[in-house]
């Protein structure tokens, strides 16, 4: 080839994205940088305060990053996924070409986050979004012992364990599903109470609540069985009580491939062996 020649007539123009108002976010992890640097050599992004559509580059923790901070600035945008991490649950598959087409046509899933309220031993309130679960966990060898109340009533006086959680539709395929608690359907308007390695009562697997009870822990002997509560990846060490209710206020806007939309994932992962 001579120094006049065009480099290659098959190499794809720079498709501008920023009329369609798409926005890039990556986690700092080698592989997304690595695929932030492809896509920006094929697209044109709008930067981060125009956009009303992002596409995340990581994996399942980023994606919950991403959304813990739309929730944090009370700016939420819709976030198409695209996994660049481990598992991947909340991510599309990484594909480099006809990124607007495949935003055009994803299918937007809504999920509101849990509000977790506790309360620790030297009177402090925490409040945080958990867009998984809530779960409170022992800290020391020494098992919790735990005072549940659904709706301001007492349902379960004494649960002796390593720890309790409920989960959102979302989440329950995630730690909820490891501690043997229900996969739920996104349209199923439901939460899961799980507890995780009860020793008493040791039959009780928990429970399935609709999405608008109030869930209240009363952790029993906080000071010689301390207990520490976690909103996905925040956590409150210490606590005497904490109040768990879904915030509808705040929904949060996933966009899927059709033929791998989140509510068919959680559907599917029933049948897994």
């Amino acid at each position: 080839m001579n120094a006049d020649s065009p480099r290659s007539s098959s190499a794809p123009a720079i498709q501008d994205l920023r009329p369609l108002k798409i926005g890039l976010l990556a986690s700092n992890r080698d592989v997304a940088v690595a695929a932030e640097d492809m896509l920006r050599r094929r697209y044109q992004f709008a930067g981060e305060q125009e956009a009303e559509t992002f596409v995340a580059l990581g994996g399942d923790g980023y994606m919950l990053h991403v959304l813990h901070d739309m929730l944090d600035r009370g700016v939420a945008r819709p976030v198409f996924g695209m996994n660049r991490g481990t598992v991947g649950f909340l991510m599309n598959e990484w594909r480099l070409d006809r990124l607007a087409e495949r935003i055009a046509g994803a299918k937007a899933i809504r999920v509101s986050p849990l509000q977790m309220r506790a309360t620790t031993l030297s009177g402090e309130i925490f409040t945080h979004a958990a867009i998984n679960e809530v779960s409170l966990l022992r800290e020391t060898r020494q098992s919790a012992k735990i005072e549940i109340a659904v709706n301001g009533r007492v349902v379960l006086p004494e649960l002796v364990t390593d720890g309790v959680l409920v989960a959102t539709p979302a989440g329950s395929t995630a730690y909820n599903l490891s501690a043997h608690g229900p996969i739920l359907p996104l349209a199923a308007k439901m939460l899961a109470l799980t507890p995780i390695s009860p020793f008493r009562p040791r039959r009780w697997s928990g429970a399935i609540l609709p999405d608008d009870t109030a869930v209240t822990f009363r952790v029993i002997d906080p000071a010689e069985r301390p207990v520490s509560a976690v909103a996905d990846q925040f956590e409150v060490r210490d606590v005497t009580q904490v109040d768990v209710t879904l915030d509808r206020d705040n929904s949060l806007t996933l966009l899927f491939d059709p033929e791998h939309a989140l509510d068919e994932r959680i559907s599917m992962e029933q049948f897994l062996t």
